[in-house]
């Protein structure tokens, strides 16, 4: 039978280690078995968690389920779920949060805001960052979800807000759930439609960038149309 947490010596308990040494000494699956808290019959949660993790491959991944999806996992269900849910959800907001105040007048800075919380997302969305004219954000706004194409979208869904909202420039970005950020040959066509219409009605397109995962072959999580030479 597995051991349960309460059966280890005190300081070899996850709470107890992280009040000693630090969260930073802890293991993912020792900080999720916190959250988790009390085990099942032949698992503690340390090793529920050591389990989800294995299944899912890494802690991003884990991350992105849904709360109902973290709630039929065995040895989860609802109420610790929510638990799961509400701290991966601060996680990313916090992440968000403390780049808010930094200029996004780069693809790095515009990744530190937005990035984590759109590589945890499995659907893809497209979200535009509306700029004064210090590049800081006044407004943030999900435009829609679904894949960029001229069926689905039209610069006029982008520029409506922008001008709304009286933005010196704008930021448009969305994710590839596949964790290639390579923009298709339908990103490539809207982001020279909307830089043409941009340029009409005189707002400065400052970027748009496409958010995916580094890889081995990969060093940057993300593509930068600015920085492509596009814009």
């Amino acid at each position: 039978m597995s051991q349960r947490i309460h059966d280890l010596p005190a300081e070899d308990r996850p709470r107890e280690r992280l009040m000693r040494l630090g969260p930073e000494a802890l293991s993912d699956a020792e900080l999720i078995g916190i959250f988790i808290n009390t085990g099942m019959k032949g698992e503690n949660a340390v090793q529920i968690a050591q389990r989800l993790l294995r299944h899912y491959k890494s802690l991003r991944d884990f991350s992105r389920r849904s709360p109902g999806e973290l709630a039929s996992m065995k040895g989860l269900g609802p109420a610790k779920a929510a638990v799961l849910a509400a701290a991966f959800e601060l996680g990313r907001r916090s992440a968000r949060e403390i780049a808010r105040d930094i200029p996004l007048d780069t693809p790095e800075n515009i990744f530190s805001y937005i990035g984590p919380e759109m590589q945890a997302m499995t659907q893809e969305e497209v979200h535009l960052l509306c700029l004064d004219s210090r590049m800081q954000l006044t407004h943030h706004e999900r435009l829609f979800r679904g894949t960029i194409n001229e069926t689905t979208s039209h610069p006029r869904e982008v520029l409506r807000p922008a001008l709304i909202h009286s933005a010196y420039g704008f930021v448009l970005v969305h994710n590839h759930p596949s964790g290639d950020p390579t923009p298709s040959d339908a990103d490539r066509r809207f982001t020279r439609n909307l830089r043409d219409a941009a340029e009409v009605i005189r707002i400065k397109f400052i970027d748009h960038v496409v958010i995916g995962h580094a890889s081995d072959t990969r060093t940057l999580p993300y593509f930068s149309f600015r920085e492509s030479g596009f814009l």
